[in-house]
């Protein structure tokens, strides 16, 4: 709201919480609406960030635990491979490798390895509780960035909503004031048109 001191416009900070002969029911209302508002998408968003981070952080943790890192051969030159693998976009080829499980029996499967590297190179490949070849789960830097990038999007999202539906509530009341203000009008304009002219 401002207030016109001779040509100088005076805005009036918080205006709705204010009393003043100006200030109808809604007004107040609709300041209440916007201080929920603000506080429920900043406390959900918060919290709901937080937690999808944990349960990311968790998953991720559970990977770690599920995965075994295997020392194997390269069973094939990954200079003649020329296909990026494009999982994380490192620049990697995947080759075909040869390890030994825990039990001693002998196995092949295609990993990612280092291009370049030659046949009968030792590279380390992962496996899964089953001797399964896996990715390797994200660690260090990269886990973090999952987990941060997980809660900071839930955040936003969560936080998003609130303000959505406070916005939607808002512009309700706004289109119900606007209807009562023009039966008010409709009510007071026949005496105001009276006065006008008479």
């Amino acid at each position: 709201m401002s207030v016109t001191q001779g040509a100088r416009v005076r805005r009036v900070r918080l205006w709705r919480w204010r009393r003043n002969p100006l200030r109808r029911r809604s007004d107040l209302v609709e300041a209440w609406l916007l201080a929920a508002t603000v506080v429920l998408a900043v406390l959900l968003g918060a919290l709901s960030g937080l937690a999808a981070a944990a349960v990311v952080d968790g998953s991720l943790a559970e990977r770690r635990e599920r995965t075994t890192p295997v020392p194997a051969v390269l069973a094939e030159d990954a200079a003649s491979l020329s296909a990026p693998v494009t999982e994380n976009g490192d620049g990697g080829v995947w080759a075909k490798v040869r390890w030994t499980a825990a039990d001693g029996t002998t196995h092949t499967g295609r990993a990612e390895v280092d291009p370049g590297s030659p046949e009968g190179s030792e590279v380390t490949v992962w496996t899964d509780t089953t001797g399964r070849l896996v990715s390797a789960p994200p660690e260090g830097a990269e886990a973090r960035f999952q987990t941060v990038m997980s809660g900071a999007t839930v955040a936003v999202a969560a936080g998003g909503l609130v303000v959505l539906a406070g916005w939607i509530t808002r512009s309700r009341m706004q289109l119900r004031r606007m209807t009562e203000w023009e039966a008010e009008w409709r009510q007071v304009e026949p005496t105001w048109r009276k006065r006008m002219t008479g």
